[in-house]
């Protein structure tokens, strides 16, 4: 079988099998989705193992420590995945609900919400990606067709197996939840062509994954996720939080899409803040503009760097005088995923948040908060970057479209 006729079965069949979860009611998709999480939790062993001979793949292929971060299942971290799925059998079933309206004429309008069908995501090294978007569709009664990247195949086929078993357990099909295991580029390209059986398209990972599929897919997409995030520290912040707040936005998991990647600090702070900076940035390659250059010592930023996502140990930085500078800068190079303000300036504070032009704008806390799961969506299907359908943390509400239903008594206009 060649790939192309391969991904169009896979296809196919979540199409098929749509039409049975988007019928299910919240008592059979609540007992699906704990079934996927105890089966995960019987095979933690088997999905580390598998994982274990991703990760060592990817570092005999050069992958960096950070990605590889991103890449690995610990113990712990499929019992974070594990409490997500069950925390979306406490949320609120998206699917059905609505408003009613009575026209003039007699005429009953009532707005639902429906499920979007099949949803394909398109993603790259992070498993852990497979089990929330898996979840995700079962809870709003959505078929998934999953393509994760070669780096995590294993990974990938384990936990959706635990999916596979837990649908089949509770009288659901099986392709309800399935992953495109050929992961070559073509794969990719005839999942764009699915018009017509793929409802909506997501993809989840680097820029120039998201811009591959936003600019060839004929399927609709929801662009989701590059994070060339901002951080500025204002002439009013309080020095310790705004250092606590950089490290934790660069330094926790500097992989990620929601880690700071640029960090802007007002000049007459400047000569206090940067070395003490530095110094809390341990490990990580700051490239300066000229004035931070000046104060510490660091590579010269370019002018590639302002709008790099790093997804590593480095940071851009850079002096500014003024928070309008600063709001100019981030709207210039931003993504439109997160930015922060650390100040103790309402002025500047409310003048940064009505500016900024990105999904979430955060005073005085982390851009890392941007998550599903942090915003109690439960788990997510990714951080939209666009303003139609969905924006910032994808939860269950972002995987619905609407439906109306009109009842009359033989009105004819």
């Amino acid at each position: 079988m060649d790939i192309r006729e391969y991904v169009e079965g896979v296809c196919r069949g979540a199409k098929a099998a749509s039409s049975a979860i988007a019928l299910a009611d919240t008592a059979l998709k609540n007992k699906v989705i704990t079934a996927f999480a105890r089966e995960l939790e019987k095979d933690c062993d088997y999905i580390m193992s598998e994982n274990a001979l991703d990760v060592s793949a990817a570092r005999e292929n050069g992958t960096s420590e950070a990605m590889c971060d991103r890449l690995c299942l610990t113990k712990d971290r499929i019992s974070g995945i594990v409490k997500a799925l069950l925390a979306l059998t406490e949320l609120p079933d998206p699917v059905g609900g609505g408003t009613v309206t009575k026209r003039p004429n007699g005429m009953e309008i009532k707005k639902i919400s429906v499920p979007l069908g099949a949803v394909g995501v398109i993603y790259e090294a992070r498993p852990n990606v497979s089990a929330d978007i898996a979840g995700l569709c079962l809870k709003s009664g959505n078929a998934a067709v999953l393509r994760g990247g070669k780096e995590a195949l294993r990974s990938n086929k384990a936990i959706v197996a635990c999916a596979k078993r837990a649908l089949s357990l509770c009288g659901l099909p099986e392709e309800t939840v399935s992953l495109i295991e050929m992961t070559e580029r073509e794969g990719a390209s005839v999942m764009m062509e699915m018009r017509g059986v793929l409802d909506v398209l997501i993809p989840r990972g680097g820029k120039g994954l998201i811009q591959s599929v936003v600019m060839n897919s004929k399927v609709p997409v929801i662009e989701t996720g590059a994070g060339n995030c901002h951080l500025y520290v204002h002439s009013d912040a309080d020095m310790d939080k705004a250092l606590s707040i950089a490290a934790n936005a660069k330094l926790s998991r500097p992989s990620v899409c929601n880690a700071v990647e640029t960090i802007l600090v007002n000049g007459i702070v400047a000569e206090e803040f940067l070395p003490r900076l530095k110094d809390a940035l341990v490990n990580t390659e700051i490239r300066g503009c000229d004035r931070a250059c000046g104060i510490i010592d660091c590579s010269k930023a370019t002018d590639e760097d302002w709008e790099t996502e790093y997804n590593d140990y480095v940071v851009a930085l850079k002096i500014v005088d003024t928070v309008e500078q600063a709001v100019e800068h981030i709207n210039r190079y931003s993504t439109g995923h997160s930015e922060a303000i650390v100040t103790e300036s309402r002025a500047a504070a409310d003048y940064f948040t009505s500016r900024i032009d990105s999904a979430c704008v955060y005073v005085n806390a982390s851009t890392r908060f941007t998550d599903g799961g942090e915003f109690g969506l439960g788990a997510e299907v990714g951080i939209s970057t666009q303003k139609l359908h969905a924006r910032g943390p994808m939860g269950l509400s972002a995987l619905t479209t609407t439906k109306y239903v009109i009842n009359g008594d033989g009105q004819v206009r």
